[in-house]
This record gives C-alpha cells, sequence and structure tokens, in this order.
C-alpha cells in the first residue's frame, strides 16, 4: 500500500536526500559526474525546490510505503496552457524498484491528471535510461528527440514521451 502526498517546504530535504540516492543509480553509467552534481546542484538545490513548491511550479508529491517516504514526483498541469499534464520528475528509491510501486504511481498520476482535465501525459526521458523501456510498457511512446542545453556544456539528451489518457 502506498500513499501520495503534497510536499512542502519542510519537505525539501526529504526530497534531496532520495534525489541524491537515486541519481547517482540512474544516472551513475549515463553521466559524467561532474555533470552529475552540476545538475544535482541546479535542480534540488534549496533555492531552486523552494521557488518551484512556493510558486507551484511544480508540484511535488512525496510517495510513502507503510514505514517510509520511497519516492518523489514532481508535475505540471495545463503544460504550457494545453490538456497535458507534464511529469517532471518521479524517482523511486533502487530498493523499491520491481515491486509494482511505479505502476501505481502513473495510474494515481493519471487520475490527478483527468481531474485537472488533461488528456495527455508528458514526460522526458534520457535517451539512455533504462526506465525507457518501462515506460513503453505503460503505453507511453516516443514523440520526439530533444537536446536540451543545461548550461556549461552540459546537454540533456531526451526523448519526449506521450500516453493520451
Amino acid at each position: 500500500m502506498i500513499t501520495i502526498t503534497e510536499a512542502s517546504l519542510e519537505d525539501i530535504a526529504k526530497i534531496q536526500e532520495i534525489a541524491h540516492i537515486t541519481w547517482p543509480i540512474t544516472y551513475g553509467e549515463i553521466l559524467t559526474a561532474e555533470q552529475l552534481e552540476y545538475m544535482l546542484d541546479m535542480i534540488y538545490s534549496n533555492e531552486a525546490l523552494s521557488k518551484q513548491i512556493q510558486n507551484k511550479e511544480q508540484l511535488f508529491y512525496l510517495i510513502s510505503d507503510t514505514e517510509s517516504v520511497i519516492g518523489f514526483i514532481g508535475i505540471e498541469h495545463n503544460y504550457k496552457n494545453e490538456a497535458i499534464t507534464k511529469i517532471h520528475k518521479i524517482y523511486l528509491l533502487p530498493e523499491t524498484q520491481g515491486k509494482g510501486f511505479g505502476k501505481i504511481v502513473f495510474e494515481e498520476i493519471a487520475k490527478m491528471a483527468l481531474e485537472n482535465n488533461s488528456k495527455e501525459l508528458l514526460l522526458n526521458v534520457n535517451r539512455f535510461n533504462t526506465a525507457l523501456n518501462f515506460y513503453k510498457k505503460l503505453g507511453f511512446e516516443i514523440k520526439e528527440t530533444v537536446d536540451i542545453e543545461i548550461g556549461n556544456g552540459y546537454l540533456m539528451e531526451d526523448y519526449v514521451m506521450g500516453k493520451n489518457i
């Protein structure tokens, strides 16, 4: 049994902790250590998370099992003023993967999206991320290939994937 609850400023440390556990595992063989550190600092600094949470640029939710927080998501409804919910972040602790939690989380995101009049889920995934196969199993399809400059000479080499709901 998992629960998904909206995160607040008080949850920033927990979000950062999970990001710092999951990112090296997820991206350690894809990105250099320098790029990994740069991106973690850029995306998960106290300032960046506080701004996103306070301004509701993304809605952050904590994912918990019966014992503890096991992950988080960051989503945006009405993405680019369209009937789309963009999944900016979805991370579950490594020891929880393969237990069906990811599928449940995506089902809950779809429910939230429908409640907010979305007709599609959208996400970016690194082209070399093994999660790509998981997303395909959930019904997501590659819509486009993008290279996003993030500063310091680094690129995010992503697929944009979508799924109608």
